[in-house]
């Protein structure tokens, strides 16, 4: 067994970390960093970046970004449904339907739950 079979393997794993940390490292050494407040400032999350971890938030914000992945992946179908919609004729057309039926009950499901009202 030669070990210059395995030369291509060793290649790509070496071309693949290269990949990886090279621009990680070109960003770090060529961009510019000035951070001030507003950049330190929290992001999206709902709170504070640099507190401690183990503190309590609400979970319903987690529910929401769920529910929200969830509708947003149902509602994804419907583009390649619609573009699609005449070569699947009418078999394809019902089952959007009940899909789109099931999508709607689901929706107001919760929001009568209130999984969507926030205090």
């Amino acid at each position: 067994m030669d070990l210059a079979n395995y030369f291509p393997i060793l290649l790509f794993i070496l071309v693949g970390i290269a990949v990886g940390i090279v621009p990680m490292f070109l960003g770090k050494v060529l961009a510019p960093s000035r951070p001030d407040a507003e950049k330190l400032s929290s992001y999206e999350c709902g709170f504070e970046a640099f507190e401690d971890a183990r503190m309590k938030f609400d979970v319903r914000y987690y529910l929401v970004a769920i529910l929200f992945i969830l509708f947003d992946l149902e509602t994804a179908f419907l583009f390649p449904w619609g573009v699609a919609l005449r070569d699947i004729g009418w078999e394809g057309y019902v089952s959007m339907v009940v899909f789109l039926f099931v999508f709607i009950v689901g929706f107001v499901y919760i929001w009568k739950k209130g999984a969507l009202d926030w205090e």
